[in-house]
């Protein structure tokens, strides 16, 4: 019989063998965020394309070529995220959590939707681990942002990381910057792709982003952006550079990092990959003090990154580092017999209750192929339960890897026992201590 359908091109599942790196992944970075104040927020898969064209940027990739959009059954537009950042600042100002105690700190881990061609760690489903602050101007709040994920990378084992910084002004000294741009590529727009010709009225620096090239060949001599900051965003540069250095965090000044959505200001970065070819950028961010404000809130500055998972796991995978062991099955309860199987059905059952995890046969299998079940799933003990087992009211607990075996009377006490002796507190008693 032939498989119905395939998974769609973009996509992947996520199997019971993999589960446990995600898990790990996920929690490491929960601990992080936490450690350091973040407390977690969820948006909703889907928001109206509105936010998205307005809050990202109608110039970028994302919104040009990248977005899953459709009309509902009321002929609404709407937009499966392709981001984080967008859908966090439309949940803070409706919900008003501007008004709480600042800086507010949220962090997310959602999946997210771009149609672009699948490559290693580059899906079109997604997923993110991403970091916001909320009403700290600051530069130490970059600084802060930035430790974060560098600690995240630091505590997941990954190295060969490089992190890259620059600043790319405010609007105000911006415009003497956009003018130069302009100027340059102007001289230059029969060499420009479709696309840049486009930005070049609307966003010139959205040309520096652009992965045709030749635009990326003609973006290299373009003016820098570092060369026309105002005095408080080239003081505010300064600031972050000496909050970096305090935390003994090294780092390379990039001035052509723009990042890819238009809601940035003043400081961006990039944390660098040298293990996964060109396309090596694992964590992206910065800061964005006027989206809240283009969005409909108060005017409050704010920062952030996001951290695509996927790739991440491929960062891990390249530089070599260690994931938990996943915890296996503690105790296999084989059985002979229909009063016996109950007998094992119901040890299991309470076992659970205590923080065990136990087995038990529910296939109908032979004695035989019960234990090369056991095998399979790696049971640290077992134990088979037949008509002598019930009669005389005591088993044998069998340690699969010595084979020492342990007499347990099946009455009252058969669950603190086996729990005291397979599992407690993830310390394995020996048959001596027992």
């Amino acid at each position: 019989m032939a498989l119905l359908t395939k998974a769609p091109r973009g996509t992947q599942d996520m199997l019971p063998a993999d589960s446990g790196r995600w898990q790990y992944l996920e929690e490491t970075a929960r601990a992080v965020a936490k450690a350091c104040g973040f407390r977690e927020i969820r948006f909703p898969t889907f928001e109206h394309t509105e936010l998205f064209a307005r809050g990202v940027g109608d110039t970028t990739d994302v919104v040009q070529k990248e977005m899953y959009t459709f009309e509902d059954k009321s002929g609404r537009s709407i937009t499966l995220r392709p981001e984080g950042t967008a859908g966090t600042v439309r949940a803070v100002i409706e919900h008003g959590l501007l008004g709480e105690a600042l800086p507010l700190k949220v962090y997310y881990l959602p999946s997210c939707f771009r149609y672009e061609k699948p490559q290693a760690g580059r899906l079109r489903e997604f997923h993110q681990f991403g970091c916001e602050m909320f009403g700290s101007k600051g530069p130490a709040s970059d600084a802060e942002v930035i430790g974060l994920a560098a600690q995240l990378f630091e505590e997941l084992g990954i190295g060969n990381l490089s992190l890259e910084i620059n600043s790319i002004g405010c609007p105000e000294c911006r415009a003497a910057y956009h003018k130069a741009l302009r100027e340059y590529f102007e001289a230059r727009r029969d060499q420009l792709c479709e696309t840049c010709l486009g930005r070049l009225e609307k966003n010139p620096m959205r040309i520096l982003d652009c992965k045709n090239p030749e635009c990326a060949q003609i973006a290299a001599g373009a003016p820098v952006v570092l060369d026309y900051l105002c005095q408080e965003c080239a003081g505010h540069f300064e600031g972050l550079k000496a909050c970096l250095a305090a935390m003994g965090l090294a780092y390379t000044v990039n001035p052509r990092i723009v990042r890819g959505l238009d809601y940035y200001t003043r400081t961006v970065f990039e944390f660098v990959s040298q293990n996964i070819g060109a396309q090596g950028t694992v964590c992206g961010g910065g800061r964005y003090d006027g989206l809240v404000k283009m969005l409909g809130g108060p005017d409050t500055p704010a920062l952030g990154f996001a951290i695509g998972l996927e790739r991440l796991l491929l960062v891990m995978d390249q530089c070599g580092a260690a994931f938990p062991e996943e915890r296996g099955c503690d105790l296999y309860i084989g059985s002979m017999g229909e009063a016996a199987a109950l007998q094992a059905f119901q040890l299991a059952e309470a076992l659970r209750r205590e923080g065990v995890y136990a087995e038990f046969d529910s296939m109908g299998r032979s004695v035989k192929a019960q234990m090369k079940y056991a095998d399979k799933i790696g049971a640290r003990y077992s134990m088979i339960l037949g008509e002598n087992e019930l009669a005389e009211g005591t088993a044998q607990l069998k340690n699969m890897k010595t084979g020492a075996q342990t007499a347990i009377r099946l009455d009252d006490s058969a669950v603190g026992a086996l729990s005291d002796t397979v599992f407690f507190e993830g310390y394995e008693i020996t048959e001596e201590e027992h």
